[in-house]
């Protein structure tokens, strides 16, 4: 019961505080560790052979995987050497920082911002905060859609399956994840440079995030209900767009995010100067439009609302507090 509250008091904390500037934050630490190892991956095999690429991909994920684990872990087993009541905060503490919901929201509203004084090229920059593509020649619709696609993904990303993993195996589990998750952020790409060393940490990230997508995809459903959108489209869509996408999981949720807004997404963007083609996502039914991004906010909102009174009741009941 203490984990349970631990997970519901670190999401209120996240919306409530969000992750200001300044303060210390493991994905931050993470990162340093994914660069660091991937500079000695590379000084260690200069000459860039694929079979080299790929193992040093492999001890690079393995690293950041146990480090991940372990060093939460660790303190945890160090804070319950001093008490329960410490245990307790260091647990909610953790489970603050992994969520990501109060940070999707300003990060996106900076660029809904930006649109709505009709500056593009204020709104490119905004944008190329939260987002792997090329921003630079992006129209104004381009970056609509850019926003609600990241905040569509990443409403499973980085709320609803870290949240799980939190039930599941507690703070340490979820910053496993979190690991698995930055290095596909950052080395997770199909370009030159990460072809082949990036391979394990997508091909990971892909399985860890298969089960939590499609769950935040049913769930997003039902939230599109309660958030005043269409709930009968998001369903339609996702049944029929929801592997209309490159990675297996990613329009999960945008396909939802898609059918209840009425818009189209997905289709070629600019990666890296690389054009990648994609499929779309939904129906064009409306041109997007500025106010896409806070409907899309107020979705994710509800939708890991949601997901936190879903994962709680289903705890408690396997606890044998229910019934």
């Amino acid at each position: 019961m203490l984990l349970v509250t631990a997970i519901i008091c670190g999401y209120l904390l996240d919306l409530l505080l969000g992750d200001p500037q300044g303060w210390p934050h493991p994905v931050i630490y993470i990162g340093r560790l994914i660069s660091f190892l991937e500079k000695k991956v590379r000084s260690f095999y200069p000459e860039g052979q694929p079979g080299q690429l790929l193992q040093g991909g492999v001890f690079l994920v393995a690293v950041v995987c146990a480090a991940s684990f372990l060093v939460p872990w660790f303190l945890l087993q160090l804070a319950g050497l001093v008490s329960p009541v410490v245990t307790f905060l260091l647990t909610t503490l953790m489970c603050y920082q992994i969520f990501a919901t109060r940070c999707l929201r300003d990060e996106s509203m900076k660029v809904y911002r930006q649109l709505a004084k009709d500056d593009v090229p204020g709104a490119r920059v905004a944008l190329s905060g939260i987002v792997g593509r090329d921003t630079e020649q992006l129209t104004a619709a381009e970056i609509t859609r850019a926003a609600v696609e990241t905040v569509a993904e990443n409403t499973a990303d980085g709320v609803l399956a870290p949240m799980l993993y939190m039930f599941i195996g507690g703070a340490p589990l979820a910053m496993l994840y979190k690991g698995i998750n930055t290095m596909d952020s950052m080395i997770g790409y199909k370009n030159d440079k990460y072809l082949y060393l990036g391979r394990c940490a997508a091909k990971v990230d892909d399985v860890a995030n298969y089960i939590p997508a499609r769950l935040c995809g049913l769930i997003m459903i039902l939230g599109a209900l309660l958030a005043g959108l269409d709930g009968k489209k998001a369903w339609q869509i996702f049944k029929r767009d929801r592997r209309n996408h490159l990675s297996p999981n990613s329009a999960m949720t945008e396909s939802v995010a898609a059918g209840a807004l009425h818009i189209q997404l997905g289709g070629t963007h600019s990666y890296f100067g690389k054009l990648v083609e994609k499929k779309t996502i939904g129906d064009n039914d409306r041109e997007v439009e500025p106010e896409d991004i806070p409907r899309t906010n107020r979705l994710m909102y509800v939708t890991t609302a949601l997901g936190l009174v879903f994962f709680t009741i289903l705890s408690l009941i396997g606890s044998g507090k229910i019934f």
